[in-house]
């Protein structure tokens, strides 16, 4: 529906009528010269050259239409704008991907080719978080060291393209596990969100850091932070030879899901990583009202540059 954000501004259109009335005695005194009837003549015709009493008429009414149409642009016409409101869910939700040397390995294979973990990781996990609109999420990425990618936003699109454009070595070429998480579950501490969850994935074992990975996970557990622990990789550490690299230790990773109240899940193919992202969405679904939102579009720019073209080529009138 058409409106005006501040319709009394309109109420000041009779101002410079009102400033005519007020002001004209003293406008009108001054001085006066005397000229001789042929040159005071030759003025006249002049005037009535250049048009006279329409001419002056026009002019007025060319002012009067310039200060109308600038008044009605500072008084901000708009147009309420039909919105899809935004999917709130209430959930703060931390995205902590594993980008630790072994990521690099190139044993997934996606539309009948070999990929690396990585181009798979990148590949799901983006649609992934494409597809939480609603909640809060933010994006934390370790190697050697923890770091925060990207803050807390309802900016899903963002998101994903972080998640694309990840890099391995950026953050070191260990696993730090413990940090990974610890940072997620930092942040997370001042939240105010219904339901605080995060998402781990690695693919290794930890080797780096000073904390244990359970020590975080029940320190998770205590502030109702939910973790889901994805364990990426072939081969388990459990089952794999002695020295063997590229491992996942899948078993600690189910334990810190257990230990928060989470669900661990193991993936081996891309097909297990899509699986997985959709057993999430079923898990953290985002399915609610939406906040109801005002967008106006604001229409203020149409009378404005309508008011300065009149007086540009009133300008011009002036001096021709």
């Amino acid at each position: 529906m058409f409106e005006l954000a501040d319709p009394w501004i309109l109420l000041a259109l009779p101002l410079p009528l009102l400033a005519m009335r007020l002001l004209g005695a003293a406008q009108m005194a001054g001085g006066a010269i005397k000229v001789p009837d042929r040159i005071g003549g030759a003025l006249l015709a002049a005037g009535r050259g250049r048009g006279g009493v329409t001419g002056l008429q026009m002019r007025q009414g060319l002012l009067w239409a310039i200060w109308a149409l600038m008044l009605l642009a500072v008084s901000g016409p708009r147009d309420l704008a039909p919105v899809s409101a935004l999917k709130v869910t209430g959930r703060d939700l931390a995205i902590v991907l594993d980008l630790s040397g072994s990521m690099v390995r190139d044993d997934f294979h996606l539309d009948d080719r070999q990929i690396t973990r990585l181009e798979a990781v990148t590949t799901v996990g983006a649609d992934f978080a494409r597809r939480r609109g609603g909640d809060r999420v933010a994006l934390i990425v370790f190697g050697s060291e923890a770091y925060y990618a990207s803050p807390f936003t309802f900016d899903v699109e963002a998101i994903a393209r972080r998640i694309e454009g990840a890099t391995i070595g950026i953050s070191g070429r260990a696993t730090n596990i413990s940090d990974g998480l610890g940072l997620a579950v930092k942040r997370m501490a001042e939240s105010a969100a219904a339901s605080r969850v995060v998402i781990l994935l690695s693919d290794g074992v930890n080797n780096a850091g000073a904390t244990n990975p359970r020590g975080v996970a029940e320190l998770a557990a205590g502030m109702g932070i939910r973790v889901h622990t994805i364990a990426l990789g072939p081969k388990d550490l459990s089952t794999a030879e002695l020295g063997e690299r590229g491992v996942v230790d899948a078993a600690t990773l189910r334990a810190i899901s257990d230990i928060s109240g989470g669900e661990s899940f193991r993936v081996r193919t891309t097909d297990d990583l899509a699986a997985v992202a959709q057993a999430l969405d079923q898990l953290e679904a985002t399915d609610s009202d939406g906040l109801a939102a005002e967008v106006f579009r604001d229409y203020w720019m149409w009378p404005a540059t309508f008011a300065v073209c009149l007086s540009l080529w009133l300008g011009w009138r002036e001096l021709t």
